[in-house]
């Protein structure tokens, strides 16, 4: 744990630009009125970084509780809202319809439709694969999705993975989503809130599993055939990660997850690997007692960083592209309970440095993304979420 980096307050300069002439203001006025998410006018804040003054633009905004944001070739993103939509919102941020064919979630607590990303080959295979909690028999679950993005609706879509079993609660989904290098799915899957049957690995509770994108098991996963374990686990002892994304350097997958009261990690999930959740911990119990065994045992794997005092770390991004050279490679984190971003630079897979950024925005930040331009964007997570572009100011 390192000590951090605060920044201190920036004047926000709020540049709002006018509503166009031919546009009458009774429309404007109509769409706020219903609650429909719109266009954001250009409104931009600027905070202090230690790369320079960051400029922070709200591209769109009234989108409720949005969880992950994708980028489509042409420039447009899919943005998921937790209650069940799932959005295409225009580089200008227009924000379009929910679109049609989305799978039925279960919206409570947690739970919900979560993460979306687009196929490497999306212009050629129009390919999407969302992650939600799914109802059921037993209660909700997480479970994976592919489907083909036709226009305004989706097409052909098949349930490839399903968290078994099902439970009561709306607590600890995981579900991040991230494509490996070789085409496989990592997917992150949170405890449920069950923490006593995180350990059983004949169960989907605390793990990340690596599956095809057909939903096969890759075969070189590392327990398949082994009686006890499911053979799509990858790693398990995991608490509930909500941040995922590969080391633009070496490939390898990281991962953040939220601690108890204290103790959120980040880890680098290696194959067959326990990561400890709930036997060791950095944290203690929301009601103040101690968790497991302590920090450390022999054969459960330690974070590489953590954080105590808990950020609620969600949505995970490396810094790549010429747009932030000082911080290439670094991490980038969103803080929910903390409603700030996070930067951490490796050396290795030892935390050097912390900065905290953006705090005076007050936002919570569900989802922290890389623009294929290398600008950060960000989602704000409320009941008016909003879509967010960060940059250099000018």
């Amino acid at each position: 744990m390192l000590r951090s980096e605060r920044n201190a307050p920036h004047r926000d300069t709020p540049a709002p630009s006018p509503v166009p002439a031919l546009v009458p203001a009774a429309a404007f006025l109509f769409v706020f009125a219903v609650g429909l998410p719109v266009a954001a006018p250009a409104f931009a804040e600027t905070f202090p970084s230690s790369a320079g003054p960051l400029r922070v633009v709200t591209v769109a905004r009234g989108l409720e509780h949005p969880w992950s944001l994708a980028f489509l070739p042409s420039g447009r993103m899919l943005v998921t809202e937790r209650p069940g939509r799932l959005r295409i919102v225009t580089r200008n941020g227009g924000v379009g319809a929910p679109v049609r064919g989305v799978p039925k979630v279960a919206a409570s607590g947690q739970g919900g439709l979560l993460d979306v990303v687009a196929d490497p080959d999306f212009a050629r295979n129009r390919t999407i694969f969302l992650s939600y909690a799914e109802p059921g028999r037993g209660g909700a679950g997480t479970a994976v999705a592919r489907a083909r993005l036709d226009g305004n609706r989706l097409a052909d879509l098949k349930v490839i993975f399903r968290m078994v079993p099902k439970s009561r609660g709306g607590r600890h989904f995981g579900s991040r989503i991230v494509i490996a290098r070789d085409g496989t799915l990592f997917v992150t899957l949170g405890e449920r809130g069950e923490r006593r049957r995180t350990q059983d690995t004949g169960i989907n509770r605390g793990q990340v599993i690596r599956i095809g994108k057909d939903g096969s098991i890759p075969q070189d996963n590392p327990f398949v055939g082994r009686a006890g374990f499911r053979p799509e686990i990858w790693s398990y002892g995991h608490r509930n990660p909500q941040g995922a994304a590969l080391h633009p350097a070496t490939g390898r997958l990281w991962i953040h997850e939220h601690g108890a009261r204290g103790g959120d990690e980040v880890n680098v999930p290696l194959p067959g690997r326990n990561y400890g959740w709930p036997v060791i911990a950095y944290g203690r119990h929301y009601w103040g007692t101690k968790i497991g065994e302590g920090t450390h045992k022999p054969g459960l794997e330690q974070p590489v960083h953590y954080w105590d005092p808990s950020i609620a770390p969600s949505g995970l991004a490396f810094v790549t592209g010429p747009v932030f050279e000082a911080w290439r490679g670094d991490m980038l984190v969103g803080a929910l309970s903390f409603r700030m971003l996070v930067r951490l630079r490796f050396d290795g897979t030892r935390a050097v440095r912390e900065e905290r950024l953006l705090e005076e925005l007050d936002e919570r930040i569900r989802d922290v993304r890389i623009g294929p331009r290398g600008y950060i964007w960000l989602l704000t997570d409320s009941d008016d979420g909003r879509v967010l572009r960060v940059e250099p100011a000018r």
